[in-house]
């Protein structure tokens, strides 16, 4: 008896539908929630160049799209950036919930501005009205929320939204990365409304602190949570009665907010996206463009080819949106006669990195197998009548060369015996692990142009170096901007080399006496701290020069997360017993490079505008 009511009593506990004494009293659990309803209000301007990234950063995020409106307003183009959206809008509409499509096609500038990166007082009140319209038009569709976002940020992340909105904030932005300090919020005001520095922006801005924290501005991409009571009294245009900072719709917005009594807040808690430093006012839209193809290769850099990274911190790979026809690329080897890029056939990740990022700078390259100095052994070693300099130890370590230098060192020479016996003017030489800076092509093809106009003599020029001398400046090259003459150097990161310059190189003989490449070169252009080194070479009369500032830097320094040295970590050249990690538990050498950066600068050469532009940060 007890067994069947045990039964009995299983059957009725048994999970499933509820059921009642009735059949209509039977019901089953609820379904889940719908997602809240969501605009996304997009104010584009001159924004051709960064549209295709940037919509489909939107294309990604996870978030249901029959639960998204779009609002999209354009006008005042000197490009085509009317075209590219409609072209979007046409193929994404179905997808969408609502899309409000506002474009004006005339005028194409407004009248008191001296380009298109010029903010007057006619286009930051434009901004704001726009700005009112998108969030008017999100009130009356009873939308949940609204998301701002301006036309060049790129949300990796593709649970931003669901992110920011679990924060429970009535104005909350996702913190962006850039190349720079700069970010997407203040964490100081004026009385006055402007900027002020303060020691807790620089924390947050590098995630030293993670959270969300309450901020008197933020900027670019953000999200209003219109259910809140208080978001009613939040508004763009007009300024509040009481307002009297500047004219500008951040501002005004910010204000806005304060007198609304609704805190503003930034969340850093994971990498969110990334966005272009603004220009200035000379800028032109190439200078924009160029701008944002760097913050694309940021993304790539910080997140494309680091798998091992954990999930929550990697960013995802920003393509062109399929919903676009993108123009192709024509990659050129910006008048050298050919560029070379040194890689280990090991290292498929910086091969993979390198390529894409010189295809989306449009460069062409050649692919040289490096020599794997840790494949070598010594009879190998000795039949090629390689032997050390006499005397040779790193003036660092006080070691002999390792595997690693030996195999760099091999990988130029090859290089430079290819350039001799193909007999090319002028070649450009890339190592595998280095970023470029902003505007890099440009700046070294005027570069180069000068260097040709003015009949200057060159042997070699570095466009990526670790100045090691820095007690004095670097002469400085009469009529050549951004060009001084090199002194004591470290690394081959990258460098322009001349056919006499190649010839110079091999004519020293420098197997028979070897010691780093990056110790040979400054021997052979006299500039070498050791005599001892110098003596075995004759005549040391390369012409060397150097890009000021450098336009190529290592991607990685000692002490980085994913950090890895092919030269240093190695064994030495005849003992492969001796291991020699030494760039990880002992090493002053990439230690001390890494903090002369900022003391190694010369304050005296010539600068171009390019130059100023990408030193022109906000």
């Amino acid at each position: 008896m007890s067994r069947l009511l045990l039964c009995l009593l299983s059957l009725l506990l048994k999970p499933g539908p509820a059921r009642g004494y009735f059949p209509e009293e039977r019901w089953s659990p609820e379904s889940p929630l719908l997602a809240p309803r969501t605009m996304l209000a997009l104010l584009c301007r001159n924004s051709a160049h960064s549209l295709p990234y940037f919509l489909s950063s939107i294309e990604n995020l996870n978030f249901p799209k029959d639960r998204i409106a779009l609002w999209v307003a354009t006008d005042h183009n000197a490009d085509n950036t009317t075209a590219v959206l409609r072209e979007w809008l046409i193929g994404v509409q179905s997808l969408y919930h609502y899309v409000e499509w506002r474009p004006q096609e005339e005028p194409r500038g407004f009248e008191d501005e001296m380009g298109p990166k010029h903010w007057t007082n006619l286009r930051y009140a434009h901004v704001m009205k726009l700005r009112q319209a998108a969030l008017t038009a999100a009130r009356e569709m009873w939308a949940d929320y609204i998301l701002f976002l301006d036309c060049d940020n790129l949300l990796t992340n593709r649970d931003t939204l669901w992110k920011l909105i679990a924060e429970n904030r009535t104005v909350v932005a996702p913190m962006l990365e850039s190349r720079a300090a700069y970010s997407n919020f203040w964490c100081g005001m004026t009385a006055q409304g402007y900027y002020r520095r303060t020691p807790a922006y620089m924390p947050i801005r590098k995630r030293e602190r993670r959270g969300c924290f309450a901020v008197p501005m933020v900027h670019s991409t953000f999200l209003i949570d219109l259910r809140k009571e208080a978001s009613q009294e939040l508004a763009f245009h007009p300024p509040h009665p009481d307002y009297t900072w500047a004219f500008d719709d951040i501002i005004v917005f910010a204000f806005s907010a304060r007198m609304a009594d609704v805190q503003m807040f930034i969340c850093n808690r994971e990498p969110y996206g990334f966005f272009p430093v603004p220009l200035r006012v000379h800028s032109s839209l190439l200078d924009e463009s160029d701008s944002f193809m760097h913050t694309l290769l940021e993304v790539t850099e910080k997140g494309l080819y680091n798998p091992k990274k954990p999930v929550h911190v990697r960013h995802t790979p920003v393509e062109p949106s399929r919903f676009l026809s993108v123009p192709p690329k024509h990659p050129d080897k910006m008048g050298f006669d050919e560029v070379f890029l040194i890689n280990l056939k090991r290292r498929k990740d910086r091969r993979e990195r390198m390529l894409h990022t010189l295809h989306e700078q449009e460069i062409s390259c050649k692919i040289i197998a490096a020599v794997d100095g840790k494949a070598l052994n010594v009879s190998e070693i000795e039949a090629m009548g390689i032997a050390m300099l006499p005397g040779y130890q790193d003036p660092y370590h006080g070691r002999p060369l390792t595997k690693g230098e030996l195999g760099c060192f091999l990988s130029h020479y090859n290089i430079w015996k290819e350039i001799v016996e193909r007999g090319l003017e002028t070649s450009l030489v890339f190592e595998d692990d280095l970023r470029f800076e902003v505007f890099f092509k440009r700046r070294l093809q005027n570069l180069m142009h000068e260097i040709q106009t003015q009949g200057l003599d060159w042997d070699l020029i570095y466009i990526g170096r670790k100045r090691m001398q820095v007690e004095h400046p670097e002469r400085a090259v009469p009529n050549v901007h951004n060009l001084v003459e090199a002194d004591y150097s470290y690394w081959t990161l990258g460098y322009a080399i001349s056919l006499q310059g190649a010839r110079k190189l091999l004519d020293a003989q420098p197997l028979s006496k070897m010691l780093p490449v990056d110790e040979f070169l400054p021997v052979m252009y006299n500039k070498h701290p050791v005599e001892d080194y110098m003596k075995h070479f004759e005549p040391r009369d390369l012409l060397a020069f150097s890009a000021e500032p450098l336009l190529v830097f290592p991607t990685h320094y000692t002490g980085d997360a994913g950090y890895v040295s092919d030269t240093e970590t190695s064994t030495i050249w005849d003992n492969e017993g001796q291991r020699t990690d030494w760039d990880r538990r002992r090493s002053q050498k990439t230690h001390e490079q890494a903090e002369l950066s900022s003391e190694a600068q010369n304050s005296d050469v010539l600068q171009s505008p390019l130059d100023s532009t990408a030193r022109d940060e906000l």
